[in-house]
Formats: structure tokens, sequence, C-alpha cells
């Protein structure tokens, strides 16, 4: 019967109609199969035909079923969705069945039989079994990708959360040069990390290096803030970023972090974000450095930071002296950088836009975070106005000079390579001295600060503070088991406690008997003054030295005053009168220092002392 219908219709033009009378007559032979075989037959020579090019109006008229049913089938079974791959192989695989099952076959049956099987093993080796299976290739996760969907919503994320200050900053990013002089705790540093991974995600930049970011800070441990609030802002949208101090994007984009070290920041190019710049040493040196960073166009720099002296060398700066000295007279200009000048930010003639953001400023415009009532009784009226209120700390005030201060400052990740800081043992059996303040001369005894300090290894060598820690609402009892967990945690050698009233005698009497040879100090004009005298010597020798992450630190030797008592005596003090003090790193700091007695750095050596 087949044959008859080939003789009768041909080859060419009337194929189509060949095969509509052989699937007709097929669907005949299979009646008698059975319902359910005629079902798949029909099914699949309708999917074969839809491959090859037919509609499925042609695919009905030739097998006589109703269009409606194959576009059913089209739909139910993806026909479209089917790989190319796939459609070729189920062919190959359909027409060696009929050759094989062909019982007299020719030379040419088993030369095809040859190429298809052939053909069938390439499209099954690889891509091949992927594309038969229909399963997708399965592609190579990017490192750090964020798709289009991801970037909308991190945007989408972040800027309704922008309080008004951030908001601000956010609408004047466009700016070369951009300074701030802002409270404490505000969020600047987890907006600008925000504010600078949005950029790094931006496609309408002219050229590469303008999606890079650089985050300059005092140590490499403070800029990894930048770090860890760039990574939970990615995670926010199901992305983790991984790097160590450099992130790379999919995009190229490059994120540095990195300590005030001149040497290892030349080398980059990329937006920069510069952190507490009035808590660093060397500042004009770092401004060059910083320069050289955003030279190229579209590049801006941003410094910002809590104020700390005027004697800093960013004053001038800030002031804008620095820029009119370099100025004809007849270019120079007044910069008036008075608070109720710059509430708003204002772009002055170096083309530096600057403001300043107290803390009342923020609440007032609808910050939540912060009251500034409980602010207000945990700090004295200097400490205040310093740290929230962006008031300068002037000459003359401090026993100690904020200028000597900072220049003590190390990055300790890179200078102090014993120093092991996320170790059980920080510094492995490498003797400590630990200072303890208690502060409980309030009455209040909720409060107080351990210092652990290293003593030089030689007479004349550095003394460096590696870890202070305050603690709030601990009674004495607990206090003396935080010392404890201290001595188990370095080798300590000497424990000096100050035991001026309650709590300071409470924890002393616990701590002796785990450790007998713990120091008490009584706090009087004679002893304070010796304090302070000793670490005056040690600071002006260059003999003291901390992570410049620790900036509490610093603001805690910032306020001690030199004070006159009634009777015309000289001493030194922090007041304590509001309960908590900034002062009590600085005394813990100097119980510590005190172990090694005033004069005692030249017993052994009166040269030069060089500590390797």
């Amino acid at each position: 019967m087949c044959l008859k219908v080939l003789k009768l219709y041909g080859d060419g033009d009337n194929a189509g109609r060949y095969q509509a009378v052989l699937l007709r007559l097929n669907l005949a032979l299979l009646m008698s199969g059975g319902a359910m075989i005629q079902d798949v037959f029909i099914r699949m020579r309708a999917k074969q035909l839809y491959w090859q090019g037919y509609t499925p109006a042609d695919i009905a008229q030739l097998m006589g079923i109703n269009q409606n049913t194959v576009y059913s089938w089209k739909k139910r079974d993806e026909w479209d969705a089917t790989p190319p791959i796939q459609r070729v192989t189920q062919s190959i695989d359909a027409r060696l069945i009929q050759l094989t099952a062909k019982p007299d076959k020719s030379g040419g049956d088993f030369k095809e039989i040859d190429l298809l099987t052939r053909q069938l093993k390439k499209l099954n080796d690889g891509q091949g079994e992927q594309a038969v299976s229909g399963k997708k290739p399965r592609r190579r996760k990017l490192k750090n990708h964020f798709t289009e969907e991801q970037i909308v919503a991190l945007r989408e994320k972040i800027l309704p959360s922008l309080a008004w200050h951030q908001r601000e900053w956010y609408d004047n990013r466009h700016h070369r040069n951009r300074m701030i002089l802002k409270s404490r705790q505000i969020g600047a540093t987890w907006y600008f990390a925000r504010e600078a991974l949005l950029d790094a995600l931006r496609d309408d930049v002219s050229a590469g290096y303008q999606r890079n970011q650089i985050f300059l800070s005092a140590s490499r441990r403070q800029a990894y803030q930048f770090k860890h609030f760039i990574q939970q802002a990615a995670l926010e949208v199901d992305v983790e970023l991984k790097g160590g101090d450099k992130i790379v994007l999919s995009n190229g984009a490059e994120l540095h972090f990195l300590g005030t070290s001149a040497a290892t920041a030349q080398s980059y190019t990329g937006h920069l974000k510069f952190d507490e710049f009035f808590w660093v040493s060397n500042f004009v040196e770092l401004r060059k450095v910083a320069g050289a960073m955003a030279t190229l166009e579209g590049l801006t720099r941003t410094y910002f930071s809590t104020p700390s002296g005027e004697t800093h060398e960013a004053y001038q700066f800030w002031t804008g002296d620095r820029w009119n000295s370099e100025q004809p007279r007849s270019k120079r200009s007044e910069f008036d950088v008075s608070h109720a000048h710059l509430k708003g930010g204002v772009l002055f003639p170096d083309e530096t836009w600057r403001q300043i953001v107290t803390i009342e400023d923020a609440v007032a415009n609808g910050w939540r975070y912060t009251n500034i009532g409980v602010i207000r009784s945990e700090n004295t009226e200097s400490e205040f106005r310093n740290l929230y209120m962006c008031e300068f700390v002037r000459d003359g005030e401090a026993a100690f000079s904020l200028s000597a201060l900072t220049g003590c400052g190390v990055d300790g990740y890179d200078e102090w390579p014993d120093w092991k800081p996320f170790a059980a043992r920080p510094m492995g059996v490498r003797e400590v001295w630990l200072g303890y303040d208690a502060n409980g001369s309030s009455g209040k005894g909720d409060c107080g600060a351990l210092s652990v300090c290293v003593p030089p290894l030689v007479a004349g060598g550095r003394f460096r503070t590696v870890e202070t820690v305050r603690v709030q609402g601990m009674e004495f009892e607990q206090q003396a088991a935080l010392i404890e967990e201290y001595t188990q945690k370095y080798n300590v050698k000497h424990i000096g406690i100050d035991v001026t009233g309650g709590n300071g005698e409470g924890v002393y009497q616990i701590v002796k008997k785990f450790f007998p040879m713990a120091v008490p100090y009584n706090f009087n004009i004679a002893s304070k003054r010796a304090l302070v005298m000793k670490m005056l010597q040690v600071v002006r020798a260059g003999r003291w030295e901390y992570d410049r992450s620790e900036r509490d630190l610093i603001q805690a030797f910032a306020s001690v005053r030199k004070i006159q008592t009634p009777g015309g005596y000289i001493t030194y003090d922090t007041d304590r009168s509001r309960g908590v003090s900034h002062g009590d790193l600085a005394w813990a700091t100097m119980l510590a220092v005190i172990n090694e007695p005033i004069g005692a750095e030249r017993e052994d050596n009166r040269g030069f002392a060089m500590e390797f």
C-alpha cells in the first residue's frame, strides 16, 4: 500500500501530500493496537512535524486532527522549549530504530546506520548529554556578582533608609572634594560604605577606574569596618562578597581597605573615603597620597571625622588657612567654618564642600537612634561638646598634647608582627602589664576600664597598648572576674588597680587571691601627678604605641586636665561627677605603665636603645 502511494505522488512537491496519506494509513493500522498507542504515536509524529517547520494548522490538516488539539500538545509538552540538539537527537534516534528494525538492509542502510550512530555519540558527549536530558547547561557562578535585579533592589533598600544628613551627603556626592565634621555615632561609616558600593555598581561610567573605591582609615583594623558594612549591605540582596584587603566585583570594580601607610597607598586609583582624618598623624603627607589616588578625571575625595584639636595638621585645611597661604593676596578668601554657616553644607573657593553635623542637628531632623539627654548625662560638658557638638579642643586645656598623642599611633596589623588580635593568646607568651580603673569615686560603681600594655624588652624601649576594654553596669565581683579572664588570655606579670572608692577596693581584694602580685593605688594629689608625669615622659620620648583604631583611648588622654586644688597644689583629674568618664582608659593605661618607675628607662643603658 505504501509503495503504491509513493509511486502515485512521488517526491519533491508532492512529499507533503505523501506524508499525509502515509500518516492516515499508519493511523488506520494503529487503531487495532489500542487508543494509548495511537495517542502516543500521533503526538510524537505531530511534534516531529512541528520541529520540521510545519505550523499547527498544517499539522492538523496533514494528520486529520483538530487544530486546537495540536496547540494544546504544543503548550503542554513545551515543544518550543526543547533545545535544538535534543530535537535532532530524537529524530536521529527514531530513524536508527526504523533502520535497525528493517529485515533486509541494503549497503546504503548500513552506511546510514554507521553515520547516524557516530553523530548520536557526538551529541551525547559533553553538552549533548545535557541537551538530551533536557537540562540547561550548568554555568559557572561569577564571584562577587550582582545581577541587574539585585542592583535595583539594593538601591531601593539603601536610598529610602537614609537619614536627613546621610541624604545630604548623597545629594552632594558629585563634588570633587567633601570635608565633613560630624558627631560621633550618626552612621557616617555605615553610610559611606553603602554609597561606595552603589558607585562601584554604576554602569554609566566613562572609564572602568571610576568604579574603584579606596577606604583609608587610621588603621586597617578600622578600615575593615567599611568592609563589614559593605558585606552586610550585599547580603541584603543575597550576594556574598569575598576578599581580604581588596574585593573585586564581577564588573571589575576594586574595593581597597587601607591603613594610613603612604608606602602602601600610592599605587591605587579610585574614589577616596578618608575616615577620621583628624585623628591620624602626618596628615599633610597623607593628604598628598590621597590626592594622588584620586587624580584622574571623574574621581572624588571625601574626608569625614569627629574633631580633635586645633593643633592638628588637618585643622588648617579645614579652616582654609592652608589654601589661602598658597594664594596671591588678591585671590584670598575668608572661610566661615562656623556651625551656623556650615549646617546645610557650603562649597568654598578651594573646590571643597564642607558641612558640620552635630548630634542635635541629626536628632532635630529625624535621627531617632540617639537620646541626647542620656548622652549628656554620661559625659562632662567639655566631652559632650567635643564628641557630639563638633567643637575642637583648644590649646592649653589638656594635660597631654593631642598632636603628640596622635603621633604615637601605629597600624598594629603592619607594625606589630607578634600581635595576633584574634588568637586565643594575642601576644603568645610575651609578658604584659594590666591597669584597671574601677571608676568608683562617683559612688555609682557602674563603670570600669582595663588596659593591656606590652612592656619593652630593653630599657628605653617602647610600650604598646594592644587592647582596651570599657565595662559598664558590672558589680565589683564581675569586674574581678573580667580581670581573671585576661590573666588567662595573656601572660600577665603586673596588675595595677585603682582602689579609690568602694568598688576599687572590692575588686582588688578578689584579684589578689588569684594574682597576689596585684598592686593597689590610692588616687591622691601626689599619686595622680606621678602617673601623669610618667606618661608624659613616655609620650615625649616616643616610647608609647597604640593601634590607631583606639580613638577612645586618645580621647581619654585628651580629657585629662591640669587643675589647681583649693590649697594651691597642681594635680591632674577628669570630671567624673556625671558617672561615666572618657578618662578611665587613660588612667588604666597609666596604672600599667607606672610599673616602670620614673627614670628606670636609664638604669641599664644610658645610650640610645632600639627594640627589635
